[in-house]
């Protein structure tokens, strides 16, 4: 079985595999961070019709919330971020030697782990 694609709010959905075209569309634009009513917007229809499409999508494959959702989209392969998007972000990881990412720890947290740690022990020694 061959599956089309459709390809909406930088993601690709790929038809066939359990989710109807307009439940799918719904599910990428939630994916991409557009709230129910962004989506309404987008796909020309009602708020409450978003609703209904991510409840009933959410039916069959059984989770009820919308991150859940999403989540279980990706889990199945029926949503995947696009092509260049995940090649960029592959490229990105690869080569970056990004300052900002490095966790560091500051002077104070380790006096403020020392101060707790003394109050600890002036505790039990008076108990």
């Amino acid at each position: 079985m061959t599956s089309t694609t459709i390809n909406f709010a930088g993601f690709t959905g790929f038809l066939g595999r359990g989710a109807a075209p307009r439940e799918l569309q719904c599910l990428m634009a939630i994916a991409g961070g557009a709230s129910g009513k962004e989506v309404a917007r987008a796909l020309g229809i009602s708020e409450d019709g978003v609703k209904k499409r991510l409840i009933a999508l959410g039916t069959k494959w059984g989770v009820t919330r919308r991150a859940a959702l999403v989540a279980e989209g990706f889990r199945r392969g029926v949503i995947s971020p696009a092509a260049i998007l995940a090649a960029i972000l592959a490229v990105h990881g690869a080569v970056s030697d990004d300052q900002v990412l490095r966790i560091r720890r500051g002077g104070s947290e380790k006096r403020v782990e020392l101060r707790v740690a003394a109050r600890r022990v002036e505790q039990q020694v008076a108990a």
